[in-house]
């Protein structure tokens, strides 16, 4: 009886303290908190929190229902941005440091220590291929040397990762290595081409990290023609990319392709955001049936610069009579400002006064501003509207929840939009300073 009375309290011990993730991050003071996640190739399952301590000092028990596998420490918001993967074996602890300048160092795992020395390894190496060709050397031997070098490096590091998780990516991040001398260009046109050979996409554990994502981003912004234009070579290589990745899931494939459409959206380069939603990522939305999806791109698209503004009705009263007209119908001016603005607003309330002072320093004919008021209620709206006589104002009943606002994909006020006379999307100014810039420049 006291040996089962011992293994019953026993056994929950065992459960609760196999392993540990300790670590700490620095500057002490900058960080608050850091998450565990387990990482599947189609979602993150959460593991464990932990409040760091004033030294920004943390230690993340692991029980035995912590299976091996890629896991994926978070320590800001927002989440997808502010992260990093680790390799736990289920067989030892891991300890690490973390610095916002240096990034993450792994004090204590084999696993995650012996990928990280690769990494540095195979990162010297392409520095010194850089170096040769970057001083235009004729010394055919130093070259030869180097390749030696990176595939000695590259076949002794995939000995001493046999049996680990680290060999998967290890193998799959082998570089193109040349059997012979070959000039730059020669060299770069066979590096694109065999960017993606070593590459197993249907690979769980690559699916289930950062790996893949950060191979398509390094060959999207990395790879180029030099006699080809930015958006054609980036173009060019997400066909290259979305080719060589076919035989992923398809959910894996809307994640890594959001993910390079927002790269795109926040870049602000608009015609290679529509062509990968154009071309893939619309089609994968209708084959989930993600509405959500779908409505994100057709939205952007539709507000994209060049595409024709969403119509909306404007009524017009003179005297006792009340008309109405479409945008699209409109002939008063070579261009027109929409702008989304409220009346609680306090930064509507500082812009509106300073676009109304701009627009009556053009010529009649120049520009035509629509104010579209998005209000909860229309008393106090109507009363700033009378301080604007050069605008047109349409009233945005129902605040957040106006159909106008929501063509517009409007989240913040003020919002602008700058149109041509056939009512086509130039621009949309992130706030006053950058609308005038652009009407000073069309002088």
């Amino acid at each position: 009886m006291k040996r089962i009375f011992f293994l019953f309290i026993f056994l929950p011990n065992m459960l609760l303290a196999q392993h540990t993730i300790k670590g700490v991050f620095s500057p002490a003071g900058e960080f608050r908190a850091t998450i565990l996640y387990k990482v599947t190739p189609t979602v993150s399952e959460y593991v464990a929190s932990y409040e760091l301590e004033k030294d920004g000092s943390f230690e993340i028990q692991l029980d035995s229902t912590v299976t091996k596998g890629m896991y994926r420490l978070v320590y800001a918001l927002p989440q997808e941005d502010y992260n990093f993967d680790i390799i736990y074996n289920g067989k030892e602890n891991i300890e690490l440091t973390f610095n916002s300048e240096t990034g993450v160092t792994f004090v204590k795992s084999i696993e995650n220590k012996l990928l990280t020395s690769y990494t540095n390894s195979m990162s010297m190496i392409t520095q010194s291929l850089s170096n040769y060709y970057g001083s235009q050397s004729k010394d055919t031997t130093a070259l030869k040397s180097i390749f030696k070098t990176q595939k000695e490096t590259q076949t002794n590091f995939e000995k001493a990762a046999q049996n680990t998780i680290a060999l998967h990516f290890i193998k799959a991040n082998k570089p193109y290595i040349p059997t012979k001398v070959e000039n730059v260009k020669t060299y770069i046109g066979n590096l694109r081409k065999h960017y993606f050979d070593n590459i197993d996409f249907a690979n769980t554990t690559l699916q289930s990290s950062n790996f893949l994502d950060e191979k398509m981003l390094n060959y999207v912004f990395g790879m180029s023609d030099e006699t080809k234009d930015d958006i054609t070579n980036y173009k060019q290589n997400i066909s290259v990319f979305c080719k060589a990745m076919q035989k992923v899931p398809v959910k894996t494939k809307r994640i890594m392709l959001v993910d390079l459409w927002q790269q795109m959206v926040d870049l602000g380069i608009e015609p290679v955001a529509n062509y990968i939603s154009e071309n893939y990522l619309m089609n994968i939305a209708v084959e989930l049936n993600d509405q959500e999806l779908l409505h994100t791109l057709i939205l952007y698209k539709n507000l994209s610069n060049g595409s024709v503004a969403p119509d909306f009705s404007i009524e017009f009263k003179k005297e006792s009579t009340v008309t109405t007209k479409k945008l699209s119908e409109l002939k008063l001016a070579e261009n027109y400002v929409i702008v989304f603005w409220s009346s609680t607003c306090s930064h509507c309330l500082d812009e509106i006064p300073q676009l109304h002072k701009l627009v009556k320093t053009y010529e009649k004919g120049k520009v035509k501003v629509i104010a579209i008021g998005l209000e909860d209620q229309i008393y106090g709206w109507k009363t700033l509207t009378y301080n604007y006589p050069e605008f047109i104002h349409v009233y945005g009943e129902g605040k957040w929840d106006n159909q106008i606002g929501n063509d517009y994909g409007v989240t913040a006020t003020p919002t602008y939009f700058i149109l041509d006379k056939d009512k086509k999307i130039i621009t949309k100014p992130e706030d006053f300073e950058a609308l005038k810039l652009f009407f000073e420049g069309e002088e």
